[in-house]
């Protein structure tokens, strides 16, 4: 069986050896956290323009921060 990508064949072969639950499409990444409602409210008070790629990227490092 060909593979479009190295990506798609370790998902493939993850879903079968454990069910599914290795596989990338089904994990949890920390990169794509959605970001709580106290950190918009900040970055909603700090920037005047919101949602703006600037207001998003300064409320995702606050969160990471653990500051809001």
């Amino acid at each position: 069986m060909g593979y479009v990508s190295d990506e798609q064949r370790k998902a493939v072969h993850a879903s079968k050896a454990d069910g599914g639950k290795g596989a990338p499409s089904k994990m949890k990444s920390p990169l794509y956290a959605k970001l709580s409602a106290k950190c918009k409210a900040a970055a909603r008070r700090k920037f005047d323009v919101y949602p703006s790629a600037y207001a998003n990227m300064w409320a995702s490092k606050q969160q990471k921060k653990g500051k809001c």
